[in-house]
């Protein structure tokens, strides 16, 4: 589970409406933070001349040898927050670009960090930018997290306005944040304020409420400052004219126009990773089949809960055949 949570933001959000195709349709979804591992991308460097262009580029763009980590540092060293977000966008983008003709995407989606690989995948920005970006996503996350005490927790086994109620009536900040599948959302805030939810949510019959180990209140209201200097970075990076739409995380809604994406993009942490909200949406708009693309399968998964017989797959393991 992706644990970067969102707050659900008052400001209006507009968004392209995207008329679906009238054809069964490949939907190309990209894993977020959490989904690291020792090792991670060493067969792609291994095995593809154009996977290891692209990760010795990424060495001299960000100015360290990541793929030292990625394919021989511990589990520990890959949460460093300078490398763990950029090493799961290189795992995705890279992947995507070595299926070469098979990555042919009608729609694609990225579970917070996720969506911008996903921006990448349907061209909206390029490679480079695509890191630059998240480099300094995962670093202003970090000097955020620093500001104040904050945490995550998550919710299991009750309805999401149970959850954002509760959220709602806690004194300090506490609030909903991803909503992963029907049954499981992430809250995010300060620690006291996420104790107390906690407590409140164990009492309302949650089957589990539990503290998640990580730095601080991702995508909470005490992520602003992380957002304020993103959208500095984010208004200086050209955006391309997609390919396919994406389905962003603060619209659950398909998105082609590049300025909307941008705010859309900005305004992504601090509000919520609406997807649940964003695989109904994209079977709704005709979605036949998901390929996750990037370590794990943790979203395959989520797409199982709201859809058991739903057809998923890996792109990792179709290319390994």
């Amino acid at each position: 589970m992706d644990t970067n949570p969102y707050y659900a933001s008052t400001e209006k959000t507009s968004f392209t409406t995207f008329t679906p195709k009238r054809k069964k349709m490949k939907a190309y979804v990209f894993p977020g933070q959490g989904a690291q591992f020792s090792g991670m991308g060493k067969d792609l460097y291994d095995n593809s001349d154009i996977a290891k262009g692209l990760f010795n580029r990424a060495n001299e763009v960000l100015g360290f040898e990541i793929t030292k980590t990625m394919f021989e540092g511990s589990d520990e060293e890959l949460k460093q927050t300078k490398v763990t977000q950029p090493a799961i966008f290189l795992h995705s983008t890279i992947l995507a670009t070595t299926l070469g003709e098979d990555f042919r995407p009608d729609m694609v989606a990225g579970h917070s960090l996720g969506e911008i690989s996903a921006l990448v995948a349907n061209q909206t920005l390029n490679f480079e930018d695509g890191l630059r970006l998240v480099s300094k996503r995962a670093l202003a996350m970090q000097e955020a997290c620093e500001k104040e005490p904050s945490t995550m927790a998550a919710i299991l086994g009750l309805e999401d306005a149970i959850v954002e109620e509760a959220c709602a009536n806690v004194d300090g900040v506490v609030v909903a944040a991803n909503y992963n599948c029907p049954g499981q959302l992430v809250i995010s805030g300060a620690i006291p304020a996420v104790e107390k939810a906690c407590e409140v949510l164990t009492e309302a019959g949650a089957r589990r409420a539990m503290i998640l180990p990580v730095g601080g209140a991702f995508h909470s209201p005490l992520m602003e400052p992380a957002r304020e200097e993103l959208a500095s970075a984010i208004e200086s990076t050209t955006f391309n004219t997609p390919v396919c739409p994406v389905y962003q995380n603060v619209t659950a809604s398909a998105v082609t126009s590049p300025e909307e994406i941008k705010k859309n993009l900005v305004a992504q942490l601090t509000a919520p990773v609406r997807w649940t909200q964003t695989m109904n949406q994209m079977i709704a708009d005709g979605a036949s089949e998901v390929i996750e693309v990037g370590p794990g399968k943790v979203l395959q998964g989520l797409f199982k809960k709201v859809d058991r017989k739903f057809p998923t797959s890996s792109a990792a393991l179709a290319l390994a055949e």
